[in-house]
């Protein structure tokens, strides 16, 4: 009896995956309809487009928890590895270097574009620490209303805003990049997105593990991305309002990935003892997303 209601779940949550599979492909339909609908100005429409993909391949992420409840945590480490080499080699080649270049064609010399881009670096990365200060002092009753009864511990809801917070500067390379008519925006775009599939299959999972059910945590790892999008098309309509604002941009943006890799991203992926792993996964995100950002982009 227990072996027959196992299979009968087992059966329900593989619709489920499924079922949502389906309803992803189909909102991706009407959301590119609706883009053309909208007729915004091409710029702001490859952002959003880049932003939506973005988006998607959180939520694409997220589907696995409907079918599986825990994931090798060798597995994790390596794509968090993966993901860490993705957002590195998108920082270098599709932010830094095309925002020392644009900083150039504004008239700066080298040191004066090597300067600029050094100081949004910086700025970036200060004001992502502000906000992930901000975010790690939080009450708990700011994060989830009430903790007299709690379904999920505080620390748990803390870590699932950390990474949703994390994909704010994400959304901003996206929205700089296509709104600055940088060549290599659709690569950055799925590039992100690429990295952005773990992202949401690990919200997911770390919120099943903790006692919610799958589905809830399916949604709430779905709507993880959705940021992405919003910030895309916010700061791609600022950077079309200014010239200085491109190289400026994208340096925010760079010096704020660079924060995420660095003090999250990577120390994480090597927590659990799988060093070498989480290396191997950045080595081959890193190159893959060189080859997508030089090769094909």
């Amino acid at each position: 009896m227990g072996t027959e209601t196992l299979a009968i779940g087992s059966g329900r949550m593989f619709r489920y995956a499924f079922g949502s599979l389906l309803l992803l492909a189909g909102m991706t339909l009407l959301v590119a309809h609706g883009l053309e609908w909208l007729n915004l100005e091409p710029k702001l429409s490859r952002a959003l487009q880049g932003g939506a993909i973005c988006a998607l391949g959180t939520a694409l992420g997220a589907v696995p928890v409907l079918v599986i409840r825990n994931m090798p945590q060798a597995l994790g480490d390596t794509l968090l590895g993966f993901g860490a080499g993705v957002m590195l080699a998108a920082t270098a080649f599709s932010l830094i270097v095309p925002g020392i270049a644009a900083a150039e064609s504004l008239g700066l010399s080298p040191w004066g574009a090597s300067g600029l881009i050094c100081f949004g670096i910086m700025l970036g990365a200060f004001a992502l620490y502000l906000v992930d200060r901000r975010l790690s002092g939080a009450s708990p009753e700011m994060l989830i209303g009430t903790v007299e009864h709690p379904v999920i511990p505080p620390r748990i809801w803390l870590f699932v805003f950390a990474i949703i917070a994390h994909n704010i500067p994400e959304g901003m390379a996206v929205g700089v990049s296509a709104g600055g008519g940088m060549p290599d925006a659709d690569s950055l775009a799925m590039g992100i997105a690429l990295q952005d599939v773990p992202e949401g299959l690990v919200i997911a999972l770390v919120l099943a593990g903790a006692g919610m059910s799958r589905v809830r945590a399916f949604l709430i790892g779905a709507a993880s991305g959705l940021v992405e999008p919003v910030f895309a098309l916010l700061c791609a309509w600022l950077v079309s309002l200014a010239e200085l604002l491109l190289p400026l941009g994208l340096a925010l943006a760079a010096g704020a990935m660079l924060l995420v890799v660095t003090h999250e991203v990577i120390p994480e992926s090597r927590r659990n003892g799988h060093d070498k792993l989480a290396s191997l996964g950045l080595l081959i995100g890193f190159c893959l997303m060189m080859v997508m950002d030089t090769a094909l982009g």
